[in-house]
């Protein structure tokens, strides 16, 4: 028997690790994190429980199956569409529970007068996003969404289509083709570091915002939703890695670059225990990986050679570092430049996403 129920946290949360096997590459999100994700005016997507809603399927009592559904009110807006998103599409091999899910999530839209269902965009404005499409055995890195390959083959079944393709990247330090570092003389880094934390997360939104203004489906983030995200890297952050590169006084790129977190929250199953403070210090002292969760240059900047710089900086900063491995997160088909980047410096493809799409109308 089958049983949905909204807006029960705590089954919606143990979903992956009821549906899926634990040697899967699947990684959950921090618990507390993923809470504060789905609470109306927490999350800066989310001003009221009118533009969201979240659903998880019940096998005999066990609980298999979940699905985030909601509006982007400010991409619609923008782009004068009508879609809804759906996110954390999460679910066992089972095709009644799967088609359950999807209804629920399909009829909210319709209600909502929406005439398309696209996703997965999981629930922030430098948003997940994508679904998994090859590679299902490759270890992902933090930030980057992974599940088993039943679930295309479901929404597929499901009368969703997959669209807007892109790649996900890896680098192996050691054999990384390091670019020249070259700048114009009035530019410098500054490092992202606790103390200038908030000053530098500004300026990084700022050119995030400018560079990646041309880009489809981008819409730019208000400070309130970059933070909502942004903030919780203070406490993993490495200063070595991350910078703002300016120009005079004026910000014109941003490289963000993390430790992947992916081991140490496999390790305490994505919640705090007692045991959480000794699986993070070993976190600290063994972290061999990192990833690029974004990266941008000011439009006023495109063509000058800053983004061949600031990954040569980070680079030598990971090397000297100890890391040994470097993700990339995703990187669209259209983007050719950012492509030709990732062979510039050897990076090689570690898994495809799409965003699947279906016509409510």
């Amino acid at each position: 028997m089958i049983e949905i129920v909204e807006r029960d946290f705590a089954s919606f949360f143990e979903v992956p690790f009821q549906a899926y096997e634990d040697s899967t590459p699947y990684v959950s999100p921090l618990k507390s994190d993923l809470k504060r994700a789905l609470i109306a005016g927490t999350n800066p997507l989310f001003p009221s429980n009118e533009v969201f809603n979240y659903f998880t399927a019940f096998r005999d009592g066990i609980p298999l199956g979940r699905i985030v559904v909601h509006d982007h009110i400010a991409s619609n807006k923008l782009y004068g569409t009508k879609h809804a998103s759906f996110g954390f599409f999460d679910c066992a091999d089972d095709t009644e529970i799967a088609r359950a899910l999807l209804d629920k999530a399909e009829g909210w839209a319709r209600s909502k007068g929406h005439e398309e269902l696209v996703g997965n965009f999981n629930l922030t404005a430098m948003q997940q996003m994508g679904v998994q499409t090859d590679h299902f055995e490759r270890k992902a890195y933090t930030d980057m969404v992974v599940n088993p390959p039943h679930i295309p083959r479901l929404l597929r079944q499901n009368g969703f289509v997959p669209v807007f393709p892109v790649t996900t990247f890896e680098l192996d330090l050691a054999k990384a083709k390091i670019p020249p570092l070259q700048l114009e003389t009035d530019c410098a880094f500054a490092p992202v570091r606790r103390k200038t934390f908030a000053a530098r997360m500004e300026e990084a939104r700022q050119v995030l915002n400018d560079g990646f203004s041309d880009n489809a489906m981008f819409v730019p983030l208000t400070a309130g939703e970059f933070n909502f995200q942004a903030g919780e890297m203070m406490s993993i952050i490495d200063p070595r890695l991350s910078a703002v590169l300016a120009k005079g006084d004026e910000p014109v790129g941003v490289v963000i670059c993390i430790p992947d977190l992916n081991g140490f929250l496999k390790a305490t199953r994505s919640r705090f225990t007692l045991m959480t403070p000794f699986h993070f210090l070993r976190f600290r002292l063994r972290r061999k990986r990192a990833v690029i969760i974004f990266y941008s240059v000011a439009k006023s900047c495109h063509g000058r050679g800053l983004m061949s710089a600031m990954l040569s900086r980070t680079l030598t900063q990971l090397r000297g570092a100890g890391y040994e491995q470097l993700g990339i997160t995703w990187i669209a088909d259209e983007n050719q430049a950012s492509l030709r980047m990732m062979s510039k410096i050897g990076a090689t493809p570690l898994h495809r996403l799409h965003l699947f799409r279906k016509d409510l109308t």
